[in-house]
């Protein structure tokens, strides 16, 4: 079966508290700002050229991760999901994206309190849907979640993420990449609930010299990938995958990934 095929998109370029986002574990120094608007709006063009009709929201400097919109809502074909990010500073970033969706004429299902999704924990693979449980999702969230799905027709499975070293989410380490193929990063398990949903699926394995390529994103006829990493990228060619690479190094910083930069829907 084929992937989704996209016809929106929301995103929110970097403000100038970008730079004073949360901690992160990649050790790679502080963001240039200048840097990542340009690089953002590279990425807003990569979609647009995958035939997306791209919402542009304002920088909004309130919130210093907001640009990582990904996190914020879970969409679907058949359900639209406002989540509850895990960072406590990021909970608020939620409502803006709501009056986006109502704006687009989507009616999204919220997922309430103790339960905190983060849609980075969310891979679509067709009619099933991997839910991380990680530092960022907790147990209660994600069974939240796979009960609104699975209403609305879907299967869902838990994925515990908490033990892989070095995973802020569950997409960090995996990426769908249609008909039957996920990009998995070096480190993922190869046992247990990943490993059953997995089952039939071509498991592509990242070089472990380039985990941070697993995050890539299936658009259409396209996957857009990291620039840099030329192991990947020969991969994906000898797959006859199209690819187009995006610079992400200021994004990297922040332990953000190409998914992390949009809801498309």
């Amino acid at each position: 079966m084929s992937p989704v095929r996209f016809t929106q998109a929301i995103v929110r370029p970097p403000g100038a508290s970008f730079v004073n986002g949360l901690t992160t574990a990649a050790a790679l120094g502080a963001p240039v700002l200048t840097r990542a608007r340009t690089q953002h709006q590279a990425y807003i063009a990569a979609l647009r050229s995958c035939g997306l009709q791209v919402t542009e929201l304002a920088p909004d400097e309130a919130f210093p991760d907001s640009t990582f919109v990904e996190d914020t809502a879970v969409i679907s074909q058949r359900v639209a999901v406002a989540t509850r990010p895990g960072a406590p500073t990021r909970a608020d970033e939620v409502p803006a994206i709501v009056a986006a969706l109502h704006g687009l004429g989507l009616e999204p299902v919220h997922i309430q309190a103790p339960g905190t999704v983060d849609g980075g924990d969310i891979c679509q693979m067709d009619e099933h849907f991997l839910i991380g449980v990680s530092a960022r999702t907790n147990e209660n969230g994600a069974n939240q979640l796979a009960d609104i799905l699975r209403q609305q027709g879907y299967r869902a499975s838990l994925i515990d993420v908490r033990t892989v070293p070095g995973l802020l989410h569950l997409k960090s380490g995996i990426s769908y990449l249609g008909d039957q193929r996920m990009m998995v990063a070096p480190g993922m398990p190869r046992a247990g609930a990943l490993a059953g949903a997995l089952a039939g699926i071509e498991r592509i394995e990242v070089d472990r010299s380039e985990s941070y390529a697993a995050n890539c994103v299936r658009v259409n006829d396209k996957v857009l990938i990291a620039s840099g990493f030329p192991r990947m990228a020969a991969v994906l060619a000898a797959q006859g995958i199209a690819t187009i690479r995006l610079e992400m190094s200021e994004f990297q910083k922040m332990d953000g990934g190409l998914s992390c930069l949009s809801l498309r829907f």
